[in-house]
């Protein structure tokens, strides 16, 4: 019996020594994660959406806590004052979420512009979601006020890839979440849009 309590004990100690080691390498490592994660997977779709923009959106950026979640918002410039935010939400698409990266224009009301992120949709169908810029170019320019938005096929404003309308209705869903939460904490967004 002591020594299956002694085995007990040494497992436990070593169970909690590797948990710790884990917590702490993660926690060091965390920044750098964030940092590529910025620039190989979210840059290129903030960059697309704040094309134009006199500043460096990626750079500019704050973080917007909302139902126990955290977001990060990015700020673009245009004539010199901030006009644009974009943020990070997702859909359900056929292979899982499809990550999408939503701009607003707050000065007009509307949409600065939409790219997908991440996916993992079918290879020339799904896919198609991030490789042909026609699809999320027809939300450049829609008023928030015409939230939520759907595909064509369920009634709505937006023309669905072929082939591929579940990820077409993931996108559109992921952009009217994105108009939710922007509605939702509108003046607090656009009181930290003023530090830039």
């Amino acid at each position: 019996m002591r020594e299956m309590i002694k085995m007990v004990v040494v497992l436990t100690a070593l169970a909690a020594f590797s948990g710790g080691l884990l917590a702490a390498i993660r926690n060091g490592t965390q920044e750098q994660i964030e940092i590529q994660q910025l620039q190989f997977v979210k840059g290129p779709a903030i960059t697309q959406i704040m094309r134009g923009a006199s500043n460096d959106p990626i750079k500019d950026r704050f973080k917007l806590e909302f139902d126990e979640t955290e977001k990060s918002c990015f700020v673009g410039k245009f004539q010199g004052e901030p006009q644009a935010v974009a943020l990070e939400t997702y859909g359900k698409g056929y292979g899982g979420d499809v990550g999408v990266m939503v701009g607003i224009n707050v000065k007009k009301n509307s949409f600065q512009g939409v790219w997908v992120t991440t996916h993992g949709e079918t290879p020339g169908m799904g896919a198609k979601a991030k490789e042909d810029p026609a699809f999320v170019s027809q939300f450049k320019g829609l008023s928030l006020d015409q939230a939520p938005f759907k595909v064509t096929q369920d009634g709505g404003q937006i023309n669905a890839i072929g082939g591929a309308t579940i990820t077409s209705r993931a996108i559109s869903k992921a952009a009217s979440e994105a108009v939710s939460i922007y509605k939702d904490h509108e003046s607090k967004i656009k009181e930290q849009m003023k530090q830039f």
